[in-house]
């Protein structure tokens, strides 16, 4: 090879080329190979087979599974010409899905391990207002609308209370659909009935007497307590499902999200002139203008 050869930009320019082409073909193997192709393996039928199982509680015929690859062999081929197209450029569900994808195997790469009987009960002393169970009451209770003048009101209830108080039922309180007497129902429950003020005022009550009145969403109401059993911490053993799945899942969480701010760390948001930030919450840092954690507006690397 002759050096004035060696010398031209030409030879040099189609050197670099050939670099380039090699590295890129090293880089993406796989498409370089055979960008026509659709490779069918086994886990891919499968996987197809295991599907049809699930739904159908039987494995497909011959025939059954024939069609279904020829079904995700068509889904295949019209997905790669939709992506060669940019089909999926500034489409809105196809992004949504491609996130929850990324989510859900971000979420996926948290430990697979059981948490260890110590790991739950610190989890169940750190969250302890998330297990605690609520107090429970066996209860009757009288009605009476919030309507009229509320001297007249007053005076019906506390007739209403001395009645009851000496065994008189009848002609007390007004009509309603609310049930007179629930047993061994939590506070929660009576939250859900009668709303949370109800619920709140039976912890002053007595037991074994008519009382009140309470108010709720409805009006005021007359209340006997037959029973109560006190809120308490519940053990482990009680609770382990619930304590389980939400530790394992903060732990997912917690993956999801390191693995997101290291991705994150890979970016520079830029913004452009004209874009208005909101006021960020106090404490909170706000970009400078161009971008995100590079206030000078260049992209950077």
């Amino acid at each position: 090879m002759s050096p004035k050869l060696i010398r031209e930009p030409l030879f040099h320019f189609f050197i670099l080329g050939g670099l380039l082409f090699a590295l890129y073909a090293f880089l993406n193997r796989g498409a370089m190979q055979a960008p026509d192709e659709i490779v069918v393996d086994q886990a891919r039928l499968d996987g197809l087979e295991a599907v049809f199982e699930r739904t159908w509680q039987r494995p497909p015929t011959d025939v059954e599974l024939r069609r279904l690859l020829d079904g995700w062999v068509r889904e295949e081929v019209l997905y790669r010409e939709g992506l060669a197209a940019g089909l999926q450029e500034d489409d809105t569900v196809v992004r949504r899905r491609v996130v929850q994808k990324m989510q859900f195997m971000s979420e996926g790469m948290a430990t697979s391990a059981a948490p260890s009987e110590a790991e739950l009960e610190a989890w169940l002393q750190s969250h302890a207002d998330a297990y605690r169970l609520a107090p429970r009451y066996t209860l009757q209770q009288v009605f009476f609308e919030p309507q009229g003048d509320p001297q007249a009101r007053r005076a019906r209830i506390d007739a209403g209370l001395a009645a009851l108080r000496e065994g008189r039922a009848d002609g007390v309180g007004d009509t309603t659909l609310l049930p007179a007497r629930l047993e061994d129902a939590s506070a929660n429950e009576y939250a859900r009935i009668f709303g949370e003020a109800f619920a709140d005022g039976l912890a002053a009550l007595p037991e074994g007497r008519w009382s009140g009145p309470v108010e709720s969403g409805y009006g005021q109401h007359l209340v006997r307590i037959e029973s109560r059993t006190p809120g308490r911490m519940p053990d482990l053993a009680e609770v382990r499902p619930q304590v389980e799945r939400d530790l394992t899942r903060a732990r997912g969480d917690e993956v999801a999200e390191a693995l997101y701010q290291g991705l994150r760390s890979r970016y520079k948001v830029v913004f452009d002139d004209g874009v208005v930030l909101p006021e960020p919450e106090p404490g909170a840092e706000r970009p400078g203008r161009g971008s995100a954690g590079n206030p000078s507006g260049t992209a950077g690397p």
